[in-house]
């Protein structure tokens, strides 16, 4: 598997790529609209196909470039349906995985930080991108867009922990 993480300043945003040494095809989670160039010469640079963009969440304060992406390299769009967004080709779901060659993200709904937060989970279970439902010493706010602390406690401990 080939992994790179990438940190935003402006956004606070962390952005992953995982990908298939050998098949080549790649997922980037969480994209940052603003960021987009380095990514897409990335991609190119490392001989890649972007499968499929996906998003753990998504406020107004994060800006996806996932639509920006899907323009320049023809990538799908992976959202939870719960935020009812327009041109998600994958709205994934708990439970679903998302295969991009012989590796696999398990997907959890982990709710409380918004209402539509996801996470995905490695195969091999060495890795997981919460988004914002769980960071380093801390979670995500809980106070705006139908966010729950009670909702989020139970996804950390029922679906990460």
């Amino acid at each position: 598997m080939l992994f790179r993480q990438f940190f935003d300043d402006v956004s606070s945003t962390y952005t992953y790529l995982v990908a298939d040494e050998e098949t080549r095809e790649a997922v980037l989670i969480d994209s940052v609209f603003e960021k987009h160039t380095r990514d897409a010469a990335l991609i190119r640079e490392l001989g890649l196909k972007l499968v499929v963009s996906l998003d753990t969440h998504c406020h107004a304060d994060h800006v996806t470039g996932a639509w920006r992406l899907k323009a320049e390299l023809g990538t799908r769009i992976g959202l939870s349906a719960v935020y009812c967004a327009k041109n998600v080709d994958m709205p994934p779901s708990h439970g679903d995985t998302v295969r991009v060659g012989a590796c696999s993200l398990e997907v959890r709904a982990t709710p409380g930080h918004t209402q539509g937060c996801l996470s995905f989970v490695t195969a091999d279970r060495t890795k997981v991108f919460t988004g914002d439902a769980l960071l380093v010493r801390g979670t995500g706010r809980t106070d705006f867009q139908l966010g729950d602390p009670r909702r989020l406690f139970r996804s950390i401990r029922q679906e990460l922990f």
